[in-house]
C-alpha cells in the first residue's frame, strides 16, 4: 500500500554506517519522505575506509574521499537536506583487528555518539530516528554500534524509532541471493535479517521510486557494478524496505504499510 501523506513540517533523522547503506536499505523511503515534503537529515557514521575502490582513484584521491563524494551525489538523488558526517573509521568484518584502531566506530563510546546524533535531531526538531535494529542487519560491528547510537539518541529525545532490518523470507522466496545483502552476510559469516513474522512496516514505492534507488546504489560506483544489481531483478531484490518501530506512529508510517502481515486500513 503507497499513502501520499503531507509531511511538511516534519523532520526524520537517519543514521546509517557506511556509505551505500543508506541507497540499499532506505533509499525508497528517504526519496518519498523528501517527496511528501519531510526535511531528512542524513547522519553516516563513517566512510567506508577500509572497502577497496572497483573504479580508478583520481590522482591524489584516496577510498574515503572517493565514497564521500558518492555520498553527497547519492543524498541530492534522494532528496536529503542535509548531509552529517560523524567522522568514525570503519571497523572492518566480525573479528578484524580493525575494530580495534583509535577511530573505530565499533570501539567507540556509544553513548558519547548517541548524545552527537541526539544534538543533530534536536536542532533540527526531529520527530524520528532511523537506525539499524538489534542484530545490525547482518551483524556488522558498525552496524550494530549504529543500533546502539540510534536507539539511545531516540530514548534521550523520547521520539520514535524506526529500526531498519531486512525480511529473509521475502527475500528467500522472491530475489534468493539476488540482494546485496546475501553477499554481505557471507563476507561476514553471519546471518541476516528477520522472518516476516518479526517485522511490523515495509515501504514500498513506485516503479519512478525504484529507478531513483537504483541510480542511487550505482552512485557509489566504487562499491557497486550494473551487473550487481541487474534492473530484471531489482524490484524483487529491492522494492520492499523494512522496519521495526519502538513509539508513537510516526512519519515512515504515513508512507503507507505494504507488509505482507499489515493490518487492514480502518
Amino acid at each position: 500500500m503507497i499513502s501520499y501523506p503531507d509531511l511538511r513540517g516534519r523532520t526524520v533523522l537517519a543514521l546509517h554506517a557506511h556509505p551505500d547503506d543508506e541507497a540499499i536499505f532506505t533509499g525508497i523511503t528517504l526519496r518519498r519522505l523528501a517527496e511528501a515534503g519531510a526535511r531528512t537529515v542524513l547522519v553516516m557514521a563513517t566512510a567506508g575506509e577500509l572497502g577497496g575502490s572497483r573504479v580508478p582513484l583520481r590522482p591524489g584521491e584516496t577510498t574515503p574521499e572517493r565514497r564521500v563524494a558518492e555520498l553527497e551525489q547519492v543524498a541530492e538523488l534522494l532528496g536529503v537536506s542535509r548531509l552529517v558526517l560523524l567522522g568514525r573509521r570503519d571497523s572492518g568484518l566480525p573479528g578484524s583487528s580493525a575494530a580495534r584502531h583509535g577511530r573505530a566506530l565499533a570501539a567507540a563510546d556509544p553513548l558519547e555518539l548517541a548524545r552527537q546524533v541526539a544534538e543533530v535531531a534536536d536542532d533540527e526538531g526531529a520527530c524520528a530516528i532511523v537506525h539499524d535494529d538489534e542484530h545490525g542487519i547482518y551483524g556488522h560491528p558498525d552496524h550494530r554500534a549504529v543500533f546502539r547510537i540510534g536507539a539511545t539518541a531516540a530514548e534521550l529525545l523520547d521520539v520514535t524509532s524506526y529500526r531498519v532490518t531486512v525480511d529473509r523470507e521475502h527475500l528467500h522466496v522472491c530475489a534468493r541471493d539476488r540482494h546485496l545483502v546475501h553477499g554481505a552476510a557471507r563476507s561476514a559469516a553471519v546471518a541476516f535479517g528477520r522472518t516476516t513474522a518479526e517485522i511490523e512496516l515495509a515501504v514500498t514505492g513506485t516503479s519512478a521510486h525504484l529507478d531513483r534507488k537504483r541510480d542511487a546504489i550505482l552512485a557509489h560506483a566504487s562499491q557497486v557494478a550494473p551487473e550487481d544489481v541487474p534492473p530484471e531483478d531489482f524490484a524483487a531484490a529491492y522494492g520492499y524496505e523494512w522496519f521495526r518501530r519502538t513509539g508513537a506512529r510516526g512519519p515512515l508510517d504515513a508512507l503507507g504499510n505494504a507488509h505482507l502481515l499489515a493490518p487492514a486500513p480502518a
